[in-house]
């Protein structure tokens, strides 16, 4: 009997996340913190007129992956509003966990690191235009 789709999707090594991480995106420095943690450091450009923002993402096997911004310093909009889809911690709010729309099967570079990318985005044109434009939910 054949396996089903679904029964065939695994969880992504670590090994498997850097390596794949370095072959996509070489320029960022890619590395392991522990066993079972790995860490990236880079930079994204949203688009071709935005500034360039540097990054630290952490993963770990047994939590979500979290991904900060490092430089420049994520500011209020011009009406003094806080940054929206930011945890109170500075990690960005990319996803919703609860919908279980990032999976281990997943690898980082094919969603967290264009999540970022987009989400960077949205965050310019919020100070534009003072609306989220990049749908979601807030996180509490």
């Amino acid at each position: 009997m054949r396996a089903s789709y679904t029964s065939r999707i695994r969880e992504k090594k670590l090994s498997e996340q850097i390596a794949y991480m370095k072959t996509k995106f070489p320029q960022f420095a890619t590395k392991f913190t522990s066993p079972s943690s790995m860490k990236v450091e880079g930079a994204l450009r949203p688009s071709a007129r935005s500034c360039l923002y540097e990054f630290v993402l952490k993963y770990k096997l047994s939590d979500m992956p979290n991904i900060t911004i490092v430089s420049p310093k994520l500011e209020l909009n011009a009406n003094g509003e806080k940054v929206p889809h930011l945890y109170s911690s500075g990690n960005l709010c990319l996803y919703r966990p609860k919908y279980n729309e990032f999976k281990k099967s997943d690898f980082l570079a094919d969603t967290i690191i264009p999540w970022t990318a987009l989400w960077l985005y949205y965050y310019e044109l919020w100070h534009t235009t003072g609306d989220w434009l990049g749908g979601g939910e807030h996180p509490n």
